[in-house]
């Protein structure tokens, strides 16, 4: 796992940085990648890279990897679980392979295969492949966004990088709010919404997003394509088998693997199919200690189911709480470090467990995201939106906004400023994405209740993918999900809705299908428990940071009495105070303790 940089233009020009220049901007990102570093410059193009050796630690997997003709180059942060099979169709054509890496695979296979490529790897990655002999480069993400990738037109040139500091470091670049997407982020707690960031100017690669550059103009023309989400067929029809082979899959390593067990259904078959094939498998659970028992129970049941299946599966267990005092502690340095607000507070939780089992010496975990966007773990919204389509009501992206926000757009106008809102177009930008985002991941199914889940795997899980990538590379930790794999999407996809989800007199049965296929190999309180991932009580927490509070720029988008309102009450308010406190804490990252920008052309078309 790795941080990647890159700067194109036109050719005929050259990047305006030199090398040492190129150097400062990738060294923003050590963390992601602490054990080697490279660039690599030819004419009009430079690449840098940091690496976090997992796959082949020899000197002979470092990036930027070039190919033998020194044409084509490539710039990889992933792993690639199909790698023995792409490697045997290439050597068939005649490739040789010096390394073990499975760099190499990618790159050869981009080299050979052009873009088509691209649908054939299995696995996680996001990438810059610069191919000298069409002066192109591609930039492409993964079709579930495990892995990062953000750019910008820098006058002249594109800067494309895994995090948005160093973009924002160029010396072309200045770092602007995006209204829209500090709006967007109050109401889904996302720090992208769409292509957009909470940065003017700062772009994000959508899931399966490729973009193609051609560099051989005067200007920089760029064509897009998606890939698609889900193998066009699932390698058998046993559920358990699918899922087996993909935690298989992602052990691939030569580096020390471990996993993160919360007691759910998810993390537990993760570690229930890994500890068989690990010498001595280790287990981390993270929530609140005990201490922060609300009426006398604890906020996190996680540590008794955790240390259930640890018992069953055999495995090292341990545990790595938060308090409250690490709570709030940890959340300042995470916006400081990554530039940008947290997404949901367990981010603290991940980020807590990440430190300890690096301490440990593991560099690889493997975590359960994705079950629930594959087959239908979420309660509440999947019964909220049966009702919806039972209704026969129309426009379900809006649906989705208003009935999972923490902010709903419609309590906006006594919460911003008047200009600020009549700029943002009453948050036209956020709603024409959830409408545009739905009729998209409805093409191909015929079942309404299936479009609303594959609209939770489009946006939700995105989500969560770029939490746990976050939280996890700030600690050098390389976070691996088998639920969130090509395969695993198309055995999902072909069960009938009602295998995933279904409401019957009794409640809502979430995840039928998998909880049957395991029922055999877990403890049943694990088997039956609903969905649960590391759970903070920061509803109480939440004001022990409201210095943030204080930063001009939240008085120029809120109201005076909004501000005041969660000053007096963050506890009771906490869902407009997490968001609230985190662009406070945002802010002063980048503009310090003054302000330092308007609001003033505050505009939902930046």
């Amino acid at each position: 796992m790795c941080g990647i940089l890159g700067i194109a233009t036109a050719r005929g020009r050259e990047p305006s940085l030199d090398d040492r220049s190129v150097a400062r901007l990738r060294d923003l990102m050590t963390h992601r990648g602490p054990d080697d570093a490279g660039l690599w410059r030819r004419e009009n193009v430079v690449l840098a890279h940091r690496r976090l050796s997992v796959l082949d630690p020899t000197p002979g997997g470092r990036q930027p990897m070039v190919s033998p003709d020194g044409l084509t180059a490539l710039v990889y942060n992933g792993e690639l679980y199909n790698d023995a099979e792409l490697r045997g169709e290439l050597e068939a054509e005649g490739v040789v392979f010096r390394t073990s890496c499975d760099t190499e695979t990618v790159l050869h296979a981009l080299t050979r295969w052009g873009a088509g490529a691209l649908p054939r790897f299995r696995g996680m990655f996001a990438l810059g492949f610069y191919d000298a002999r069409a002066h192109t480069l591609t930039l492409a993400r993964d079709p579930f966004g495990i892995k990062p990738l953000y750019y910008c037109r820098a006058g002249t040139e594109l800067v494309f990088a895994s995090e948005v500091a160093p973009i924002l470091a160029h010396p072309a670049v200045t770092p602007e709010p995006d209204f829209a997407g500090v709006s967007a982020y109050l109401s889904t707690i996302r720090t992208t919404i769409g292509e957009r960031t909470l940065f003017a100017g700062v772009r994000t690669l959508l899931p399966g997003q490729v973009l193609t550059f051609d560099l051989s103009g005067d200007e920089l023309r760029v064509t897009s394509s998606e890939l698609p989400a889900a193998a066009q067929d699932a390698e058998s029809t046993d559920l358990r088998a699918v899922v087996e082979g993909s935690v298989r899959a992602h052990l691939r390593s030569d580096r020390p693997l471990c996993c993160l067990l919360s007691g759910g259904l998810d993390s537990s078959i993760c570690a229930h199919g890994a500890a068989p094939l690990v010498a001595l498998l280790h287990t981390y659970c993270s929530g609140a200690p005990d201490a922060e028992a609300v009426d006398g129970v604890p906020q996190s049941e996680d540590f008794a189911h955790a240390r259930l299946v640890a018992d069953a599966v055999g495995s090292v267990h341990t545990e790595a709480p938060v308090s409250r005092g690490l709570f709030a502690e940890r959340w300042g340095q995470i916006v400081s470090r990554t530039g940008v607000p947290l997404s949901t507070p367990n981010e603290v939780a991940i980020n807590e467990v990440a430190r300890t089992l690096r301490t440990d010496g593991h560099i690889v975990t493997l975590s359960g995201e994705g079950a629930d966007e594959m087959f239908g773990g979420y309660d509440r919204p999947l019964r909220l939106a049966a009702a919806h389509v039972a209704a026969g009501n129309d426009d379900p992206g809006p649906f989705q906004l208003a009935s999972t926000a923490w902010v709903p757009p419609d309590t906006k106008p006594s919460l911003l400023r008047e200009h600020v809102w009549r700029g943002l177009d009453g948050d036209a930008h956020l709603v024409e994405t959830y409408r545009e985002t739905y009729r998209r991941v409805a093409v191909g199914t015929d079942d309404p209740l299936d479009a609303h889940l594959r609209f939770l795997r489009r946006v939700n899980l995105a989500g969560l993918l770029l939490r746990l990538d976050s939280a996890t590379m700030l600690e050098s930790v390389e976070g691996r999900t088998p639920f969130a794999d090509v395969r695993v999407a198309g055995a999902a996809d072909a069960l009938p809705m009602a295998r995933r989800f279904s409401i019957s007199p009794d409640g809502a049965n979430t995840k039928t299908a998998l909880r049957e296929a395991f029922a055999g190999d877990l403890p049943e309180a694990v088997v039956r428990r609903p969905k649960a991932s590391f759970p903070l009580p920061f509803q109480r927490w939440v004001g022990d940071r409201a210095d943030a509070l204080g930063h001009p720029l939240l008085a120029e988008l809120f109201t005076e009495a909004a501000i005041e309102a969660v000053r007096a009450n963050p506890s009771g308010l906490w869902s407009l105070a997490w968001g609230m406190v985190n662009l406070g804490m945002w802010a002063a990252r980048w503009w310090g303790a003054q302000c330092g920008v308007s609001v003033s052309a505050a505009s939902s078309s930046r």
